[in-house]
């Protein structure tokens, strides 16, 4: 029997299928679809995420890097890039200092609305975009539980909390099913930023639009709705529960809201108070009125597609499964020698009080987030807070995580670099560099923001920027 030969993969901008455009013709009717296809047909705009937890002056931003950006609607943080050259091999963009993100995925974390203290659970977090925005919506007071299920993309989503500087968050590679068992009436807030057949993401993705079929949104929508389903167990009475999806399929959007409310009355639907976007359609589902209250983003509004939803438990329901869920720690205290050596390590090198609870797993050590639950064994935890180094030999030894979590102006030792100093591109290419400093472990900034960090012996810097993470 004749192999059968591989699909080709798609190049370049994808064209939307002949079959999705018929259907969104259908759903929008003439005027509104001529908007529509009409914005497909414009550049695809760029979208840019200040990292509040090491950046709030936009105007000092501009003028560092050389960006023009523009106000986005979908959040407070966010904007657009109209000039200048933002990828992902910017300095800053290593620093954790911005995030790159198409504009209208901002829009489920303003309608979540974190605040800091809360609990929060980031369900199907990877790559990391909304969980990043979270975390600095927080602004380390709370914590945050970031999850996702495929094991690949949870190592991407933890080095971008790494490289935000997140010190309070426990990152898991977990069905949602056991994760929100585990954590029963826990979090204040959960945010399911669903799997989805992302016809929102066409242009930029052009493979989601090769494997799309007309039948692709029914099978999404059976599998939303169970990962809804299994969301509800984590959350406290009482608690706020968004879903996003990003695309524009009913079947995934109003039609999984209306099912979930059909059956979990105890929950409702919120107005969403940040202005994007346009109302969702009840008259594309079961007609149930409060559908209004979520919000659509059609390519026309500003962002290349999004669905938004805010659902609150009332708060005098009691979770029928609510129990705590906290079972058993999962990490052993550090002993006395180990924790005096880290203590002693960041003294030196931090301008400010140690924070976290010193916990070990082997010889590598953690600094847990405050807010921390004891936490459940059984499960795939990749990291609870921030790795700080290990100890061998009888010597700390720092990580990168330990750098990029520092406070602004919080490193005692520094070489500092400006962002067309030669060195530093050569620091992120993992080259050693001339570093006329005090012998020793040694953070490195790129114009006033940490990048990583060295070894100093003679004026020359030991490269310790980690390997993966290095420019070519």
């Amino acid at each position: 029997m004749a192999k059968r030969k591989p699909k080709p993969k798609p190049s370049g901008p994808a064209k939307p299928p002949a079959a999705f455009l018929l259907r969104m013709r259908a759903l929008l009717g003439e005027t509104e679809f001529a908007a529509f296809e009409k914005a497909l047909s414009v550049p695809v705009r760029r979208g840019l995420r200040l990292n509040c937890l090491k950046c709030r002056d936009i105007v000092a931003f501009c003028q560092t890097t050389g960006f023009v950006l523009s106000p986005a609607p979908f959040a407070d943080e966010g904007f657009y890039i109209t000039g200048g050259e933002a990828n992902g091999r910017h300095p800053w963009h290593h620093a954790g200092v911005f995030y790159l993100q198409e504009p209208s995925a901002m829009s489920a974390v303003a309608a979540l609305d974190p605040r800091p203290g809360q609990r929060i659970l980031d369900l199907c977090a990877a790559p990391g975009g909304k969980s990043t925005q979270i975390a600095a919506r927080l602004g380390g007071d709370g914590l945050l539980v970031a999850n996702e299920i495929i094991s690949g993309r949870a190592k991407i989503l933890l080095s971008n909390l790494e490289r935000f500087g997140v010190r309070n968050a426990c990152v898991y590679n977990e069905t949602p099913e056991r994760l929100c068992t585990a954590f029963s009436g826990f979090f204040d807030a959960v945010l399911v930023d669903a799997p989805c057949s992302g016809e929102g993401m066409f242009r930029r993705e052009p493979a989601a639009a090769a494997d799309w079929t007309p039948q692709t949104p029914v099978a999404c929508a059976k599998r939303q709705l169970l990962i809804l389903e299994n969301a509800k167990k984590a959350l406290r009475p009482g608690g706020v529960l968004v879903y996003s999806t990003c695309t524009f399929a009913p079947e995934e959007n109003e039609s999984v809201v209306a099912a979930f409310l059909k059956e979990n009355p105890v929950f409702s639907l919120e107005t969403i108070s940040h202005a994007f976007g346009r109302p969702a359609r009840p008259d594309w589902a079961d007609g149930e009125p409060s559908l209004v209250r979520a919000r659509r983003i059609f390519s026309q509004d500003g962002g290349e597609g999004h669905f938004v939803a805010r659902l609150r438990w009332r708060a005098d329901v009691p979770s029928p499964e609510s129990g705590g869920g906290m079972v058993s720690a999962q990490s052993a205290r550090v002993g006395v020698p180990e924790e005096d050596l880290l203590r002693t390590f960041f003294a030196e090198q931090f301008d400010e009080p140690l924070y976290g609870m010193p916990h070990s797993t082997g010889e590598v050590l953690f600094l847990l987030p405050a807010e921390s639950p004891v936490l459940p064994r059984g499960l795939h935890l990749l990291r609870a807070g921030v790795c700080a180094g290990r100890v061998k030999n009888g010597r700390f030894e720092p990580a990168h995580a330990l750098y990029l979590a520092a406070a602004d102006g919080a490193c005692r030792r520094t070489v500092e670099l400006s962002l067309a100093d030669p060195r530093l591109a050569a620091f992120l290419h993992g080259e050693q560099i001339e570093a006329e400093t005090a012998d020793g472990y040694t953070a490195v900034l790129a114009a006033g923001h940490v990048v990583g960090f060295g070894k100093v012996s003679g004026g020359t810097l030991k490269n310790h920027y980690p390997r993966a993470l290095r420019t070519l």
